[in-house]
């Protein structure tokens, strides 16, 4: 049986969900196939809590634990930590230098998936449509009158790097925008000010097996709120239909997008397209290369809804990470 060690948690707001979606991954791994290990990767300290509730540090020197005198040593990781330093590649630089894989991104597609700036710059040359956009770093001079000119009202205003809508502001009015920079500046030095897009809000997942990329159905997203926030995400104040109730053309469309997205970008393992259908064409909004997993989550009921379970694909690709790090 191979050792597999489910990472979760993370340096960042989102740590909390991580670790939500961590406990759900490993109740659905094959029991039959893997000694599960769940270990969190916090500030405090990088830990396996046993059954007993005894602490286990990590050895980061070659990602290692000792437990009664006996060491563990990993197969692979099964990667899905949201924020940094899992979902950013500054964790996958090291189990690469390790040479131990894991399920997520390699650390290049990590660091440009994470910067929703440049993800947006790289992905537009392949002709994948998006929202106006301006950009800025924290100490720049900020107009909101040439912002209003330029993206126009309402608009987002969203922390460059970061996920699960922390630091994400609407704004309607030029008054409005100096409390959205704030929110957003105290998420990331780096902000992202997006022209609002009226129209269906959709999902896709993805994954790679060998050489095939499965596309899932599309989940759409109907917030209670006034945009999916965070609220909406994790506290059930939204619909998430799935498949979307969009038409074949539109599902096929979002669909091969996604592919084209997961190619152009070189992932690897489960990923998460978000579009909004704004007159009729869908438009990128960002893609999320450790998506949530958790009971509240959009792949769980993405690959129900394609007639998948967790447990298949979740082998799939934690047999097929091994394979393409040993090839």
């Amino acid at each position: 049986m191979k050792n597999i060690a489910v990472l979760m948690g993370g340096y960042s707001h989102e740590w909390e969900i991580s670790m939500k979606s961590g406990a759900v991954i490993a109740e659905n791994l094959d029991s039959d196939l893997y000694h599960i290990y769940t270990v969190a990767i916090l500030k405090e300290g990088w830990y396996y809590k046993d059954a007993a509730g005894k602490r286990h540090e990590i050895n980061k020197n070659d990602f290692s634990l000792s437990i009664e005198g006996k060491k563990v040593t990993f197969d692979c990781c099964y990667n899905t930590i949201h924020g940094t330093p899992g979902e950013d590649g500054i964790l996958q630089a090291m189990l690469e230098l390790l040479h131990i894989p894991q399920t997520s991104c390699d650390y290049y597609q990590s660091a440009i998936t994470f910067n929703k700036r440049d993800c947006i710059a790289i992905l537009k040359p392949w002709n994948i449509t998006t929202a106006k956009h301006m950009y800025f770093n924290q100490g720049d001079r900020i107009d909101a009158e040439v912002i209003a000119r330029n993206i126009g009202l309402p608009c987002f205003v969203k922390a460059n790097r970061s996920g699960s809508s922390f630091g994400v502001s609407k704004v309607y009015t030029v008054q409005d925008m100096d409390a959205a920079l704030e929110n957003a500046f105290a998420v990331d030095n780096e902000i992202i000010i997006e022209s609002f897009l009226d129209g269906v809000e959709v999902s896709v997942g993805a994954y790679q097996i060998d050489k095939d990329i499965k596309i899932l159905l599309p989940t759409e997203i109907v917030s209670e709120n006034d945009f999916f926030d965070y609220e909406a995400k994790y506290q059930g104040k939204s619909q998430e239909i799935t498949p979307a109730r969009i038409s074949k053309e539109h599902t096929n469309a979002v669909q091969e997008i996604t592919r084209r997205i997961y190619q152009v970008l070189k992932l690897k393992g489960l990923a998460r397209a978000d579009f909004i259908f704004h007159n009729n064409i869908p438009h990128f909004i960002e893609v999320n290369t450790n998506p949530g997993m958790s009971e509240e989550s959009i792949i769980p009921q993405q690959i129900k809804a394609s007639g998948g379970t967790m447990k298949n694909v979740f082998t799939q690709i934690i047999e097929n990470t091994i394979k393409q790090h040993n090839s």
